[in-house]
């Protein structure tokens, strides 16, 4: 089996984001940043992202307690519209998140990452 290269949803702003990189780097795993707020996700990358983490809700992979679900009447949204919304405000999108081998993992705490390391 083929080893694909790690890819880590991240925000420089971010501490937990940061962690997640340290723990990568220490242990000198290869892996690339996927700056998504200057590189915002399509819809299709989130469904890819979803079914990744084995998700059916996208609230799950949202940071829920952001005053812009709330302002922007979100509460009770449709997948597709909380989809529309994570590309139209990536900051929404929960982090850090670890993508590799076609699993994925929202890294909260940021040792979650680590479990993408065992095959």
């Amino acid at each position: 089996m083929t080893t694909e290269p790690m890819t880590l949803w991240f925000n420089p702003a971010c501490s937990k984001c940061r962690e997640a990189a340290r723990l990568l780097d220490e242990r000198k795993v290869a892996f690339e940043r996927r700056e998504y707020l200057s590189t915002p996700p399509t819809q299709d990358e989130l469904r890819t992202l979803l079914g990744q983490l084995g998700l059916d809700d996208p609230r799950v992979m949202m940071r829920t307690g952001d005053e812009l679900i709330a302002s922007a009447g979100l509460d009770g949204a449709s997948s597709e519209r909380l989809l529309d919304a994570l590309v139209a405000e990536p900051k929404l999108l929960q982090r850090p998140i670890g993508v590799r081998n076609g699993r994925a993992v929202i890294a909260r705490p940021p040792e979650r990452v680590l479990e993408l390391l065992a095959e």
